[in-house]
């Protein structure tokens, strides 16, 4: 989706006086498009859905006097539910080789449950099944059209935007248990945050992009993203092959090297911890670690 306006967009879902609504953010002040453009869907998943005409819509009040500063409102993740999360594994050349394994030839797909995404500036729960709780700063796209079979060349037109991402990981289920439990260990509620906002492509080179992941304030990780194994296009031309894709679904691009359980000795997260995901241009995310309250649910 490329909106022809001066500016990028940075697109959020907050909420203000218990009501959740979509937004425009600038700098620390949100426009509510529910006040100036009352027609638009109010939830994100159905503005994506809306297409075209509503980007555009939208786009005509990126200058619009602010309503509300960021501070006196809740900033929640784009979409409490996104139809797919999907992400893609050891996309990153040193990444690959801190976890002693082989160039991937193709790109290594795997997801999480939707029920993981989480707010940007929300907590992580820490379970009492895992002593490695990891972390994972990434390059997160959103979805803007349906598609499937979408050539590489074609792959930028399908784009939403993008965000900063933690695909949080239970290391133990991911690579310890027998046989290893790969959806489980990424897929907890809560290890998904991401946001604080859908930044419209306009003026975004995902591929030029300053990436920096800090766990109480120290450097964890640091790259650009141009060291991608694949990029964005190659991703949405892979995957559509297979299936679908649709407004609203979430690509986590993959982690570079840093990560916690490949430190010596590991870095992984402790209670209280605090990490914080930067990307040039997109903002940042910043989850603390708690104990996973008691959840137990019957409905």
């Amino acid at each position: 989706i490329h909106i022809d306006t001066e500016a990028t967009m940075k697109l959020i879902t907050f909420t203000e006086s218990s009501r959740t609504r979509i937004g425009l953010l600038q700098d620390e002040q949100i426009v509510d498009l529910a006040q100036v453009a009352p027609d638009l869907p109010d939830d994100m998943l159905s503005f994506l859905e809306a297409g075209d005409a509503a980007m555009q819509e939208a786009a005509k009040h990126i200058d619009a006097s602010a309503h509300f500063s960021a501070v006196d409102v809740v900033i929640e993740a784009p979409m409490k539910r996104p139809p797919k999360i999907l992400a893609i594994g050891l996309n990153y050349r040193a990444h690959a080789e801190e976890s002693n394994m082989e160039i991937p030839k193709y790109p290594v797909v795997f997801t999480k449950q939707a029920t993981s995404a989480n707010g940007p500036y929300a907590p992580i729960h820490s379970p009492t099944e895992t002593k490695m709780l990891d972390y994972e700063g990434e390059l997160g796209l959103v979805i803007g059209k349906r598609c499937r079979r979408v050539s590489k060349d074609d792959a930028s037109k399908v784009i939403a935007g993008f965000c900063v991402l933690n695909d949080v990981s239970v290391r133990e289920w991911q690579f310890l248990a027998t046989p290893p439990q790969f959806t489980m260990g990424k897929s907890w509620d809560t290890h998904n945050p991401f946001g604080p906002a859908i930044v419209t492509p306009d003026e975004v080179d995902p591929h030029n992009l300053m990436l920096r992941t800090f766990v109480n304030g120290e450097l964890r990780q640091e790259t650009n993203t141009d060291d991608l194994i694949f990029n964005c296009y190659d991703i949405i031309a892979f995957l559509s092959t297979a299936f679908t894709l649709e407004p609203g679904d979430v690509i986590a691009t993959g982690t570079p090297s840093g990560v916690g359980a490949a430190m010596q000795p590991q870095g992984t997260l402790q209670l209280g911890d605090t990490v914080k995901v930067a990307i040039e241009g997109l903002g940042y995310i910043e989850n603390e670690v708690i104990a996973e309250p008691d959840t137990a649910t019957i409905l």
